[in-house]
């Protein structure tokens, strides 16, 4: 295992971990021994007098086609059904989108046993939050926003500093893992800060899947579900994955890929997501600017992508009051049942005014 050149410069920095108020002390220096490992406190230790836990065998990788189709697997271990299972999830969005207050709201509900995205239903346990781009402070001011007055979780360990992935950080995470053997989900906020740098005259292809590699073995082996914060490229596509940022070796060394997008200003957005235990869909998301939650929403991704759709609706229904679906699918272009369905919600949300007959005006302001 290969060790920073200068130990004393590269020694991480004071950790942050979430502790219930009352909680004894657990003593951190921020200065070490000068002779011990500088890396070997990335993450807290158990207590000395527990035993030490036991790594998880090695998984078998040869198998004869008779006794691999006799043998029952256990189903994928979710850390949000549907969402995030077992091995690596890279979840890609434009900065300021929102994907730290998501990832950080996951994090804290997966450990407290809430429900994610407001409605998920999760089984709790340990959760390791690297937030590598944050203070403490400002991770203070962003949990008391989610948890809104509730107890902090204490399965939920927060690190801010973090050794890269191949001079010491895959082997950090295998001993939190092997410490923690119930852990739920590993979030890493950003991944560049953890990736490492390529070897010279490495493909950038070769270098992205191998940069995955790291953590997706450790992943695998403790089959935790395990969460790669990253970015986008500026120029938009319409295959989602190829709006990842890097070369394609990033989704294809991952086990799912998601992709969070919403227009800047506006509070629904929609989270594309496809992977190898994960069906191909698009969920409907809200931001709640209030308190920094995204909510999962009811019904397709498309009924709520309405932005440009409801401007238009409110325009033609201004310009002509007492118009029905039909006529304002036909007079807009728009397609008759999303129009239809719109028309309906925003009718619940005080946007337009329903009769009886089914004809929509614009209320009075």
């Amino acid at each position: 295992m290969t060790r920073p050149a200068d130990p004393e410069t590269a020694r991480p920095g004071p950790r942050l971990r979430v502790v219930a108020d009352g909680e004894a002390e657990v003593p951190w220096p921020d200065e070490p021994d000068p002779g011990a490992d500088p890396w070997s406190g990335a993450l807290p230790a158990p207590p000395s007098t527990a035993p030490a836990p036991a790594s998880p065998a090695r998984p078998q990788s040869v198998w004869n086609a008779a006794d691999l189709m006799a043998t029952d697997f256990p189903e994928p271990r979710w850390a949000v059904p549907g969402f995030f299972a077992e091995g690596v999830s890279l979840l890609a969005g434009p900065p300021k989108v929102g994907k730290s207050w998501l990832s950080l709201g996951l994090a804290l509900d997966v450990a407290a046993g809430r429900p994610a995205f407001g409605s998920i239903t999760v089984e709790p346990g340990p959760v390791l939050y690297l937030a590598l781009e944050d203070t403490p402070r400002r991770l203070k001011t962003r949990m008391g926003k989610l948890l809104a007055g509730r107890d902090a979780p204490r399965e939920l360990t927060i690190v801010t500093e973090f050794p890269p992935l191949p001079r010491g950080g895959a082997e950090a995470l295998d001993r939190w893992l092997t410490a923690n053997p119930g852990a739920r989900l590993i979030v890493i906020d950003v991944f560049a800060k953890v990736r490492g740098t390529s070897a010279p005259g490495v493909a950038a292809y070769d270098a992205d899947y191998a940069a995955i590699g790291y953590v997706k073995q450790v992943a695998d082996r403790h089959s935790v579900a395990t969460i790669l914060v990253h970015h986008v490229r500026k120029m938009g596509s319409d295959d989602f994955l190829a709006e990842v940022s890097g070369t394609n070796g990033l989704a294809g060394a991952a086990d799912a890929t998601l992709v969070l997008k919403r227009s800047r200003g506006k509070a629904d957005g929609v989270l594309h997501i496809t992977g190898r235990d994960v069906d191909e869909a698009e969920h409907a998301l809200s931001f709640q600017p209030e308190s920094g939650n995204w909510l999962l929403l009811n019904g397709p991704a498309s009924d709520h992508t309405v932005g440009d759709t409801r401007s238009t609706i409110l325009a033609h229904v201004r310009a002509h009051p007492g118009a029905k679906p039909k006529e304002i699918a036909e007079a807009t272009g728009l397609a008759y049942d999303n129009t239809r369905r719109t028309c309906a919600r925003m009718a619940e949300a005080g946007q337009l005014h329903a009769d009886a007959s089914g004809s929509y005006t614009v209320p009075e302001p």
